[in-house]
C-alpha cells in the first residue's frame, strides 16, 4: 500500500496510490484528518480499523503532491553517521563535532532530531538562508514510519513495530551543525526536511535491502544499500524504544551514505538553481530544486 497526501484543486486530501503509480484513490476522511495526511490512516490501520471508502482515481499529474505526514505528530528522529563509508568521510571533514581520535565510526548509534515544521514536499523547495548560513549539504535517507507503538521493544520484536517507510532529505547546514556541538538547529531550518513522495508499507518494500541513491543536477553523488548500515533498522527502534515510548507515525531518518557534499575538497554546498533527486528502490523518487 501507498499512501499518499496531496492537493485537490486546492483542497487537501489523502488516498491510495495504484499500483502504476499513475492515480491516487482518495478516501473518505472527514476534514480535519485531511491535514494530518497519512497519519490518521496508519492510526485506523494499527487500531484494526477498516479504512473508509474510496473515491473515483485522480490522476497524479493532476494533483499536488504534499509530503505524506505534512507536520508529523512531533519531531522526526534522525541518526547520525550511520553508512561506514559516511562516518569516515564525515569524521574527516573537520566539522564533525562528534568525533575523536580513533572513534570515526560511532560504538552506539547518534540520535538527533529534526522539528515537524521544517518537512517540505516533493517539488518544494529547499531555501538557503543566505543571511544565516550557506554552507548547506544534502544527505539522502530512507525513512521509517513506525506503526504499532511501544517502549522497550526488543530487536526480534522490532521489525513488527513498523508500518512502512519514506524517502528524507536530512538538509543540513554545515557551519551551523559544527558551531553549536549539537546537530539539532542546523537540521532544522524552514524548509530542511523533503519528504516523501508517499509512505509504502513494510509489505511492498524490503527496506533491509534496498539502494539509495542521490543526485544533484546530473551528478550522482550518493549510491548505497541499506545493508551497510552500521546500525540497522531494529537495532535503532530498540535504542530509541529503551527510553522513549514511540507511537503509530513516528519517523526515524536512518541515517546517509558516503558522498554528501561536504565530503568533497573542496565542499560541494547546494546553490539556488540546483535540482537534488534522492531515489530508493522499492519506495520512489523525491525531487527539490534549491533557491
Amino acid at each position: 500500500m501507498k499512501i499518499a497526501a496531496y492537493l485537490d484543486r486546492g483542497r487537501p486530501g489523502v488516498g491510495i496510490v495504484a499500483s502504476d503509480l499513475q492515480s491516487v484513490l482518495p478516501l473518505d476522511l472527514p476534514p480535519a484528518d485531511l491535514a494530518r495526511g497519512a497519519q490518521p490512516v496508519i492510526e485506523m490501520l494499527v487500531a484494526g480499523k477498516a479504512l473508509p471508502p474510496t473515491g473515483a482515481p485522480l490522476a497524479i499529474d493532476a494533483v499536488q503532491l504534499l509530503a505524506p505526514l505534512p507536520r508529523p505528530r512531533r519531531n522526526i528522529f534522525c541518526v547520525g553517521k550511520n553508512y561506514h563509508a559516511h562516518a569516515k568521510e564525515f569524521a574527516g571533514s573537520g566539522f564533525d563535532s562528534s568525533a575523536k581520535s580513533g572513534g570515526d565510526v560511532p560504538a552506539h548509534p547518534i540520535i538527533f532530531t529534526k522539528v515537524p515544521e521544517c518537512v517540505i514536499a516533493q517539488g518544494e523547495a529547499i531555501v538557503i538562508p543566505r543571511a544565516v548560513s550557506t554552507a548547506i549539504d544534502y544527505e539522502a535517507e530512507l525513512a521509517v514510519i513506525i506503526g504499532k507503538g511501544g517502549k522497550g521493544i526488543r530487536k526480534a520484536a522490532a521489525m513488527h513495530h513498523v508500518w512502512g517507510y519514506t524517502i528524507v532529505n536530512d538538509v543540513t547546514s554545515r557551519d551551523w551543525q559544527s558551531r553549536h556541538q549539537q546537530w539539532d538547529m542546523g537540521k532544522s531550518f524552514d524548509t530542511f526536511c523533503p519528504m516523501g513522495p508517499w509512505l509504502v508499507s513494510a509489505d511492498e518494500c524490503d527496506a533491509t535491502k534496498t539502494r539509495v541513491r542521490c543526485w544533484v543536477n546530473d551528478e550522482l553523488r550518493q549510491d548505497a544499500q541499506t545493508t551497510d548500515l552500521i546500525f540497522d533498522i531494529p537495532t535503532l527502534i530498540e535504542t530509541l524504544s529503551a527510553g522513549i515510548t514511540l507511537y503509530p507515525g513516528d519517523v526515524i531518518a536512518t541515517g546517509t551514505p558516503v558522498g554528501v557534499g561536504i565530503g568533497f575538497k573542496p565542499p560541494k554546498y547546494l546553490q539556488p538553481g540546483d535540482v537534488v533527486k534522492v531515489e530508493i528502490d522499492g519506495i520512489g523518487t523525491l525531487e527539490n530544486p534549491v533557491r
